[in-house]
This record gives C-alpha cells, sequence and structure tokens, in this order.
C-alpha cells in the first residue's frame, strides 16, 4: 500500500515538473509583469497625490497674494504653477483667481492673458468654459465684439448653453443685431427650468426688444407641429 502511494506521489511530482518544465518560464514572466505593472500604478497614484498637494500650496499662494495685493507674488505663484503643474485642476483655478484679481485692479491685458491661458491649456473643461465666458465679457468691455462672439463659438458642454446664449444676446444686442439677439436670447430663455430666478432676467431682454418669450416659444412649437 505504501509503495503504492509512493508511486502515485512520484507520478504527481513527475506531471508537477513536467508542468513547470513547459510552463515555469511564462508563468514568471506574467507574474513579473503583474507586479511591475501594480507597483507602476502606486507609483503613478502617489505622484498623483504629490503633484495635488504642491499645486495646492501654490493656489494658496496665489489667493494670499490677490487678498493682499502683492502683484510679484501674484504673478510668480502663478507663473510656478502652470510650468510644474499646468495639468492640475489647481492651475485652472489659479488662472481664474489671477484674472479675477487683475479685472478688479483694472489690469485688463493681464487679466485677458490668464484667461487665455485657462481657456487654452486648462485640464477641467468647466474652467475652459468660464474662462471663455469671462474673455467675451472682457472683449465686450473693449467693444471687441466680433473677438467676443469668436470666444463664445466653440464647443462647450450642455449645462453652458444657456448662458452661453444669453451672452451672445448681450453682444448682438451691442451690434444692433435685434433679430439675431432674439434668436440667443430665446433659446436661452427655452433651456431654463420654468422656475428659474434667472429666467425673468431674460424675460425683461426680451421684453427690452419687443418679444414676449410666451408667444415666441408658442409660436416655435406651432412652427415645429407643422
Amino acid at each position: 500500500m505504501a509503495n503504492h502511494l509512493d508511486l502515485e506521489e512520484q507520478e504527481q511530482l513527475d506531471q508537477l515538473k513536467h508542468f513547470w518544465n513547459t510552463w515555469g518560464a511564462l508563468i514568471s514572466s506574467i507574474l513579473v509583469v503583474i507586479f511591475g505593472l501594480f507597483a507602476i500604478w502606486n507609483g503613478y497614484q502617489f505622484w498623483q497625490n504629490r503633484e495635488a498637494l504642491q499645486a495646492a500650496a501654490l493656489l494658496d499662494a496665489v489667493e494670499n497674494a490677490g487678498k493682499i495685493g502683492d502683484e510679484n507674488r501674484l504673478e510668480q505663484a502663478f507663473i510656478d504653477i502652470r510650468r510644474k503643474y499646468g495639468s492640475t485642476n489647481q492651475a485652472g483655478q489659479a488662472g481664474l483667481i489671477v484674472a479675477k484679481v487683475e479685472i478688479e485692479k483694472g489690469n485688463m491685458d493681464a487679466a485677458q492673458s490668464a484667461l487665455e491661458w485657462v481657456a487654452g491649456y486648462a485640464s477641467d473643461d468647466g474652467y475652459k468654459a468660464l474662462a471663455q465666458l469671462r474673455l467675451a465679457s472682457l472683449l465686450m468691455e473693449k467693444e471687441s465684439y466680433d473677438g467676443a462672439l469668436q470666444h463664445l463659438s466653440g464647443k462647450f458642454s450642455p449645462e453652458f448653453d444657456s448662458i452661453i446664449a444669453d451672452r451672445k444676446g448681450d453682444i448682438l444686442v451691442l451690434q444692433n443685431k435685434k433679430q439675431q439677439a432674439i434668436v440667443e436670447y430665446n433659446h436661452s430663455y427655452s433651456a431654463i427650468n420654468d422656475e428659474a430666478d434667472y429666467r425673468r432676467l431674460l424675460e425683461v431682454k426680451l421684453n427690452a426688444l419687443g418679444v414676449q418669450p410666451q408667444v415666441l416659444a408658442g409660436l416655435t412649437t406651432g412652427g415645429m407641429a407643422k
């Protein structure tokens, strides 16, 4: 009985040796790759967390410099965060803060430069959209209406549809393009929830152009039905 068990064990060992001789190298290689990828992933996560913390520190520096009015420190902190951590969300936030501070000081060129960087390089689409909107407003102040409209002509996330159309309407009114402005205001009006307070402002704008938004919406719906 013992010899029979010894033979079975020996046969199992031989099968295991044969299996390992056949597939051992491949299995080892696969394990090395798996553990290597795991180590790379952990390293990447550590790097991302470190980047976020360092970017957050520079964002704080931008905010503090803006609060105390330290123009040199504000400029240097923004340069640093763009150069070292330009792919982080904090860099986009910093650009919007810098632009706000510069606008309040009347430094429109510096504000425009900061907004253009955010619009072109921020990692977050929401920050890019906000930068485009603020660039449009800034150019409206400069009476550069075509430039303002150009900043609103790209693709935006659906949640920005209403405010983009509203801003376009404002620009078109300044250009004395009444009918085009009505179209944009009505688009903005239709995209907003019925209970939103912002709708009241759009009603005022449409009324000022001689249009009742409810009537216009009914005509639009009737035209579609036909």
